[in-house]
């Protein structure tokens, strides 16, 4: 390549022509370019060209997307164009073909009849041919020839052709027209006017161009090798990644979808820093990697969480309050509470959850309460039975470094409900145990606490999140086995047995009318009546709850369907009392009754279990011994030290009860307590105890009509004991008339139903003194000169001490 021009600028020319701005396409001098004109201004400027000289200056605009650009925004340097052909389309559009002439600068704009004219500046530079031009021009050769190789969508032998060119400034334009880069280094090309310049910045643009080409071919061949292992479309999308990858941009679809889940989530910030984190690197990872669908899982339960989500809470207590009522009967405390509740909810827009512990016997309907609160409040309701569990990752979960991690179950359920104020039943939460791997009551403290379950950590998730707004509920049947930091965390509910008269209505009101559907009766085809439901309770089920009577009006419901199946379903069946025994068979129990007539030495005692309360007939006899006392009934320590206690007591007292002092030395005493394959423990029969032991020692007989319980001291005080309630229906059920109780239970009789306490005459004592007044046939006549405590006569030789022996004189 050579040139004799000297070198330098020649002065420019001044032309005005009209101006048609276009978009995504930067015109070169010396270059043939097709394109389409469509918008009317560009049209306008099209058709004066054409009634002209058929030359018209053509700029880029900065902003494609712009369909009336502003002249501020078209660059300023552009290109005078012939017109070589041009063609009107069915559409109304104009396809043009145009040849770059030379450079131009716009130095005026103006807009008449609707488009653009502008004065444009020309200038031309002259290059001498020196070594260092003609090493630079041949540097760039060498570069395009291996930019073309790299290349797919260039010709080579076409390319190659094109460059050959003896001019400098086109050898540059025909160079930088056919590289594929982007609008904004074309442009900067074009704005250099200097051929020299222009060959610099082409090397450099070149040396970049083919560095990218290597990286993409390095991909293609990593993806290639790849692609023998897979199928076409693993193939095209690892190319995407790795291409995503070299190039530092985001990740595709499912990376975008991931980024708008956590943003729409609403978690806490601490929670979307980790999620964000997290999310880096899962896209920096390779797909296949065990790694990647670790942090994948992480993800999806980070998001599958609630963290906003909540129930529309029912805040009115008149439709709360029917609602309790048509699901349960009775447990009027309970109903209270939940009303209580909801009244506070109305008035505090934000108040801490609550934690209530349900705590009863079985079947008396405490895990359907919870439901019935989730109904009353509107709210979803989950339930997880602890029943077993003696993991703490049970509740707190796996750390993510062990294969197969899960997030606790308190989290798994939240999941589950979807929202963040569930009501959460903890089911059989005395029924928890622990091992080596942990104590999940522990791991409680911190979820049934509401100064902190706020921030509940998850070993899993590693996140805080918050459980303030759950309303918690836990049953139990027992609480001695909670542990008292647990039970200090909760506020306790107890839910007595109910007495006969409610088992009657829940039967007439929910068990026969779920039973009859359940087996497909129709309410005319059976009737069960008053007398067969209380004989059922009695005979048939002994229980606190309701859960037996259940099951054995199912068992009635299947054999009149079965006669049904027979006879035909206008068949009417009205079971009394007298046909249990056809459809039941025998009788399953025999109800504990008072005796018929007063005995010497038999006492009526009351007991509490965890199926409701029970009576105790406590003997005692007298033979010839030596002094020993005798407990049988398979009695427990506190209830043989009882036993030791009130005999104590009756020796202390033996003159007031008309027996010689030393009657202990020629009688052994033999107590027991029947039903002895049943374990018996507890201080209460204390007062039991000391009844029949004087009774059977002053042959006075005991009233047969009167139960009682308490606990004895060794001064002849009576304790107050627990289970009121359970022990009074009991009572009830076994036909006591009286019964006779501690005077501290006085406030246990306002949880008793008024049915009972009409029914019974209940006496309320301080001492043994008045349990003796009540329990006996007659009273003991109290010498005038006996003291309240009665001395043992000193061994034989031994006098009695003096009152001031064995003091010593105060030192000074």
């Amino acid at each position: 390549m050579s040139s004799s021009i000297l070198p330098g600028r020649e002065k420019g020319d001044t032309r005005t022509l009209p101006m048609m701005p276009i978009r995504d396409l930067v015109i070169f001098p010396y270059m043939m370019t097709p394109f389409v004109v469509g918008r009317e201004s560009s049209i306008s400027a099209l058709e004066e060209a054409l009634a002209g000289d058929k030359k018209i200056f053509l700029a880029t605009q900065h902003d494609a997307s712009a369909d009336d650009p502003k002249p501020s925004e078209i660059y300023q340097v552009g290109t005078i164009a012939n017109i070589v052909q041009s063609l009107k389309l069915p559409d109304g559009n104009i396809k043009v073909l145009v040849e770059g002439v030379e450079r131009g600068k716009i130095q005026k704009m103006s807009s008449e009849d609707g488009y653009f004219r502008v004065t444009v500046r020309t200038a031309s530079y002259r290059v001498v041919s020196t070594p260092s031009v003609e090493q630079l021009v041949q540097r760039i050769i060498a570069l395009f020839e291996q930019y073309v190789k790299l290349s797919q969508s260039l010709n080579y032998e076409t390319m190659i052709a094109a460059v050959k060119v003896d001019e400098t400034g086109k050898f540059t334009d025909t160079v930088a027209a056919n590289l594929n880069i982007s609008i904004e280094e074309k442009q900067e090309l074009l704005e250099i006017f200097d051929p020299v310049d222009r060959l610099t910045r082409l090397a450099d643009l070149l040396d970049v161009e083919i560095e990218k080409l290597n990286v993409d071919r390095t991909i293609q061949g990593r993806v290639k090798r790849q692609m023998e292992r897979a199928q076409r479309e693993y193939y095209l999308n690892e190319k995407i990644k790795a291409i995503q990858k070299e190039l530092g941009r985001n990740e595709k679809s499912e990376i975008d979808e991931l980024k708008k889940k956590i943003e729409g989530s609403g978690m806490t910030q601490d929670a979307h820093e980790k999620a964000t984190a997290e999310l880096k690197r899962l896209e920096m990872m390779p797909p296949m990697s065990a790694e990647s669908t670790v942090s994948r899982n992480y993800l999806d339960w980070l998001l599958a969480v609630p963290w906003k989500k909540k129930s529309r809470e029912v805040r009115d207590i008149r439709k709360a309050e029917k609602v309790l009522e048509a699901d349960h009967y009775g447990l009027e405390k309970i109903k209270e509470r939940i009303l209580e509740f909801l009244a506070v909810r109305q008035l505090v827009k934000t108040p801490k959850g609550s934690i209530l512990c349900f705590v009863g016997p079985p079947g008396v309907g405490k895990t359907s309460l919870g439901r019935s609160i989730a109904r009353a409040t509107g709210r979803k309701f989950v339930r997880l039975s602890l029943g077993g569990v003696r993991d703490e990752a049970e509740i707190r979960g796996h750390r993510r470094t062990y294969i197969g991690a899960l997030p606790g179950q308190i989290l798994q359920m939240m999941k589950k409900a979807g929202v963040v104020n569930p009501v959460f039943l903890l089911d059989e939460v005395d029924k928890m145990s622990m091992d080596f791997r942990g104590d999940p009551s522990a791991a409680l403290l911190e979820v049934l606490d509401p100064e902190q379950n706020n921030t509940f950590m998850d070993h899993y998730l590693d996140v805080e999140y918050d459980l303030s707004k759950v309303f918690f509920i836990t049953t139990a049947n027992v609480i001695h086995t909670i542990p008292q930091p647990l039970q200090d965390r909760m506020e306790i509910l107890r839910l007595s047995g109910y007495t006969e008269l409610e088992k009657v209505e829940i039967a007439k009101r929910f068990l026969v009318r779920k039973q009859l559907e359940a087996a497909g009766l129709k309410p005319s085809n059976l009737t069960i009546a008053d007398d067969a439901i209380v004989e059922i309770i009695r005979s048939y089920t002994r229980e606190a709850g309701v859960r037996n009577l259940e099951r054995e009006i199912a068992n009635i419901c299947r054999k009149v369907a079965r006669k049904v199946v027979r006879e035909g379903k206008a068949l009417q069946v009205t079971i009394h009392k007298d046909d249990l025994k056809e459809h039941l068979g025998v009788i399953k129990f025999r109800d504990t009754k008072s005796e018929e007539k007063n005995e010497v030495g038999l006492a009526t005692g009351l007991a509490w279990t965890e199926v409701g309360g029970q009576i105790l007939h406590i003997e005692a006899t007298t033979m010839p011994g030596k002094g020993r006392l005798i407990l049988t009934g398979k009695l427990g320590d506190v209830m043989q030290e009882s036993g030791q206690a009130a005999m104590s007591y009756v020796r202390s007292r033996a003159g007031r009860f008309g027996l010689d002092l030393d009657f202990y030395r020629r009688l052994d005493i033999h107590i027991h307590l029947p039903e002895g394959a049943i374990p018996k423990d507890g201080p209460s029969a204390g007062i039991t105890l000391v009844t029949a032991a004087v009774s059977a020692l002053a042959k006075v007989p005991v009233r047969r009509d009167l139960a009682m319980t308490g606990e004895i001291t060794l001064r002849g005080k009576v304790l107050p004991i627990g289970g009121v309630k359970e022990k009074l229906m009991a009572a009830h059920r076994a036909g006591c008339g009286a019964v006779i109780l501690p005077r501290d239970n006085e406030k246990d009789l306002a949880d008793v139903p008024e049915s009972i306490q009409q029914e019974m005459a209940i006496h309320f004592v301080d001492t043994m003194d008045e349990v003796l007044d009540q329990a006996l046939e007659r009273k003991f006549e109290v010498a005038a000169n006996l003291e309240t405590e009665t001395p043992l006569p000193p061994p034989p030789g031994l006098e009695p001490a003096s009152r001031d022996m064995g003091r010593e004189p105060l030192a000074n």
